[in-house]
């Protein structure tokens, strides 16, 4: 029964870090995002800062990326960017994996 336990327990831990490492890939990725959008907007070094913290807020009212992209295009609209679903879209899936290159590369 030990062996048996050993394994509940190493894939336990596992679950444990593949889903913490999860988050902060995707933490990483819209924090990168809100970067972009905020180059976008011309905002300044501490504007793009407050706002790359306030998508990866954004990302805490839904499940999914719905609340981020809705967020973005949102403000990006506002802002009187001429922006699109489809271009947040790509850009969302490009700074997830600048993301977890990032990541990968630390651990």
């Amino acid at each position: 029964m030990t062996t048996f336990d050993d394994r509940e327990r190493g894939e336990e831990a596992k679950f444990a870090r593949d889903e913490d490492m999860q988050f902060r890939i995707q933490a990483r990725r819209n924090r990168l995002l809100g970067q972009w959008a905020a180059e976008r907007m011309g905002l300044s070094a501490a504007e793009t800062d407050a706002y790359a913290k306030s998508v990866v807020q954004a990302d805490f009212e839904e499940a999914g990326d719905e609340d981020v992209i809705r967020k973005l295009l949102g403000d990006l609209v506002s802002a009187g960017i001429d922006a699109n679903e489809g271009e947040v879209r790509t850009a969302l899936a490009e700074k997830a994996i600048e993301a977890r290159r990032a990541l990968m590369g630390e651990a």
